[in-house]
Order: C-alpha cells, then sequence, then structure tokens
C-alpha cells in the first residue's frame, strides 16, 4: 500500500526539553534543533517523506485527518548525543479522541491507532534520513574509564 500525497511542509522545531516527552530520555543537552531544522528545510524531510508514503498504510482519509488537525507541525526531533541518534517525538490522537470529539472523520479506534502508528514511522524514517545522510557531527560523549569488567 501506498499515500499517494504530496510532501507537507515540515515541521517548525520547537526549544522543548524531550526528557518531557513520556517517549524520551536524552542524557546531554545540546539538541541541534537549528541545524536538523535546515537540514529538514533543505531536502531530508521531503526525501523521508516520500520513501515513508511509499509503503505508508494510511489511507487519503486518514491523511486528511492528519492534516486537519496540523499534526505535522507538531514533531519534534532532536540529538540526543548519549545514543548517537537523531531522536524524535510523533504527535498523536489521545484516548479519549472520540470524547473530545477532534475530527468527524475519526469513526474507529483502528483509524485512530493507524494513524499513531504511521505517524510514530514517518518519524523513524526522518530520523534515519538525517542520521543516514545529513548529520555529520560526532557523539561527545565518551564512557568512563573504571568502568567494572563483566568477562
Amino acid at each position: 500500500m501506498s499515500l499517494d500525497v504530496d510532501p507537507p511542509a515540515p515541521p517548525t522545531l520547537q526549544s522543548v526539553d524531550p526528557n518531557e516527552y513520556d517517549d524520551a530520555s536524552v542524557e546531554s543537552d545540546e539538541y541541534h534543533r537549528e541545524e536538523l531544522e535546515q537540514f529538514l528545510k533543505a531536502g531530508a524531510w521531503e526525501e523521508a517523506f516520500k520513501q515513508w508514503a511509499a509503503t505508508a498504510k494510511l489511507g487519503e482519509s486518514e491523511w486528511r485527518v492528519v492534516e486537519e488537525l496540523d499534526l505535522i507541525e507538531r514533531f519534534d526531533f532532536f540529538w540526543d548525543d548519549f545514543a548517537d541518534r537523531v531522536g524524535y517525538h510523533a504527535p498523536g490522537l489521545p484516548e479519549d479522541w472520540k470524547e473530545r470529539n477532534l475530527h468527524d472523520d475519526l469513526q474507529s479506534w483502528g483509524a485512530v491507532s493507524g494513524i499513531n502508528a504511521g505517524l510514530t514511522e514517518l518519524g523513524q524514517t526522518v530520523c534515519d534520513v538525517l542520521k543516514d545522510e545529513y548529520v555529520d557531527w560526532e557523539a561527545e560523549f565518551e564512557a568512563p574509564d573504571d568502568l567494572p569488567d563483566f568477562g
């Protein structure tokens, strides 16, 4: 399955401490957001989006929900020096989506979980493209010399 839509504009990265997210734990405080945002605008976002869309399991109606709720703008990407990776926080629809009446086209848990899973996959694809093709800095974390020998 694939999603045949034009790539949206890349998100504007905000100054959020990634440790505030439930799904992230970052040891450093140098997130390189300005550089990552420049890479996204320079083509990383479009390239990653096209890769993701080629195998995306979202339909056009689910994608329309993503666009209308402006979920793309809520993505966050940051450098995690300790793990030598680009980290991310993907937006998602909350568990109480039905009570909150978020969108008229949301009718089932399947659609909601599909959107959340799809956005998570998009975030990981963007991270992979950034790390593999754009990021040229090295992790500065060094393991301590006094680590015990468990061998």
